[in-house]
């Protein structure tokens, strides 16, 4: 079916143990990992929508910030497949939805599938994802 709401994930490790060169060598990781989901419509690095003056173009990207956008029949299982991969590792991880938004932080597993919830809730609210 055409036309399913998009969630779209952005996530951070957010260990304050890791240095940015760490931070950054994960992210890599992960996004080549996610690429080839299936379950995953896009990823990318996340972008600074507020570049420090002088900074170079195409090189306002957040160090180990990533996004996916994922259907909503597939949230379950990309959670899931974070949770593996970071379960160890504390994260910051927004939702999106249409034009509604949801900030989370997570420090186990658990907490990470909220966000599934979080999503449907928000899919709800919009009136069972009309635009998204």
């Amino acid at each position: 079916m055409t036309g399913e709401p998009i969630i779209k994930f952005t996530f951070a490790v957010d260990d304050p143990e890791l240095d940015d060169e760490r931070r950054q060598q994960i992210a890599n990781k992960l996004l080549r990992e996610i690429r080839d989901l299936d379950e995953v419509e896009k990823a990318d690095r996340a972008e600074d929508l507020n570049p420090e003056a002088g900074s170079k173009p195409g090189f306002a990207t957040l160090i180990g910030v990533l996004t996916a956008e994922v259907s909503m029949k597939n949230v379950k299982s990309f959670l899931g497949f974070l949770g593996d991969r970071l379960a160890d590792k504390p994260m910051k991880i927004s939702v999106k939805v249409g034009d509604k938004e949801v900030n989370i932080e997570a420090k186990s597993r658990k907490e990470l599938l909220e966000s599934e919830r979080i999503a449907k809730d928000l899919l709800a609210a919009m009136g069972g994802g009309g635009n998204a």
